[in-house]
């Protein structure tokens, strides 16, 4: 009887520390709409075979969904993170693809800027650039680069977007008709091989299709936990992407899909 006591009294532990560890990863995925496997098992500080598990319980509870490398809460294809929630997460990673990015970039270049908190830290590494002209409907990349003495920076017109600090609508996109620039550099909400580029927001999709369609090329950036994730409106088909900067920690499978379609992967090494 002792013996079948302690294997209850173990169970039941292991059951408590399931039950905890799903409560983090939800609160995890409430606080930021999605989360890849590798940030989930650093925050509840088990191993990734256990996460998945996990993820595929929660699942199967109607509580999230999987998808490649991580999860994404039910309703995320509509759900737009503000500039807040977005600011954190995975900010180290957004460091090194900016800077990653950042060598696609000469002296002299005409580029165009989407909105977005990996596209702020990249444009903090242009400021060295001489003869640099950027278009954005970014307030967070104007003010990135509004001391740097040899860039100049175009903000398109357009209404407020407060959440995510960028211009919006048909002034906006009027803004960038006509243009033509070496390169347009944009992020996103998500990035899958079948649909490729896509954000929650109608509003947000259309202003960064006229940044893309004012570019010989077009430059992706995003960090692991976009990867394989789909959101509601898509902005830049797979076949029109000519470059991806992204970070190692996005899943391997993803990248070679991407790259079977023509894609140039730019990977930042953590």
């Amino acid at each position: 009887m002792a013996a079948d006591d302690s294997r209850g009294q173990v169970e039941t532990r292991r059951a408590m520390f399931a039950a905890e560890r799903r409560q983090r990863i939800l609160e995890v995925m409430r606080a930021n709409g999605a989360a890849s496997l590798r940030d989930l098992a650093e925050a509840v500080q088990s191993s990734e075979v256990t996460v998945r598990r996990d993820l595929r319980v929660l699942e199967a509870d109607g509580l999230l969904n999987r998808h490649h490398g991580g999860a994404t809460l039910p309703g995320a294809l509509s759900r737009e993170p503000t500039y807040a929630q977005k600011a954190h997460v995975a900010a180290a990673e957004k460091a090194a693809i900016g800077e990653l990015a950042a060598s696609l970039v000469e002296d002299g270049d005409a580029i165009v800027i989407g909105a977005g908190t990996t596209t702020q830290v990249f444009a903090q590494h242009l400021a060295r650039h001489a003869e640099l002209a950027v278009v954005t409907n970014s307030l967070l990349v104007a003010q990135a680069l509004a001391a740097a003495p040899r860039v100049e920076v175009v903000l398109t017109g357009g209404t407020l977007r407060g959440s995510i600090h960028a211009l919006v609508g048909s002034a906006a996109e009027r803004s960038v008709a006509g243009l033509r620039v070496r390169r347009a550099f944009i992020s996103g909400n998500g990035l899958t091989p079948e649909r490729g580029v896509s954000t929650p927001n109608m509003q947000v999709a259309s202003v960064d299709r006229a940044l893309a369609a004012a570019a010989e090329e077009i430059v992706v950036l995003a960090d692991h936990t976009k990867i394989g994730v789909d959101t509601m409106v898509q902005t830049v088909p797979t076949d029109e992407i000519d470059h991806l900067v992204t970070d190692d920690a996005a899943p391997r499978e993803v990248l070679d899909e991407l790259a079977s379609r023509a894609v140039r992967l730019h990977v930042a090494r953590m």
